[in-house]
């Protein structure tokens, strides 16, 4: 599994993104769920899905924040 590049995240609309997030919460959760429970899983989808989920919301919160900069003027 290849880490998704951030290029492709940006063609996503506001609401595919929020649903990637909680998709990637969910995933996120999973994984630590096996961890826990010492269920085989692969130690490296941890690190790729809370890249990933940062990646969402950063690029989320950048586009709320240029909407209430438009907002503003």
């Amino acid at each position: 599994m290849g880490l998704p590049k951030f290029s492709d995240i940006i063609s996503l609309s506001n609401t595919e993104i929020s649903e990637a997030i909680i998709k990637a919460e969910n995933q996120l959760f999973n994984l630590r769920f096996k961890k826990a429970t010492r269920q085989t899983f692969k130690s490296n989808e941890i690190k790729s899905t809370k890249r990933q989920l940062a990646q969402l919301k950063t690029l989320l919160t950048s586009r709320l924040e240029n909407l209430e900069s438009k907002d503003e003027n």
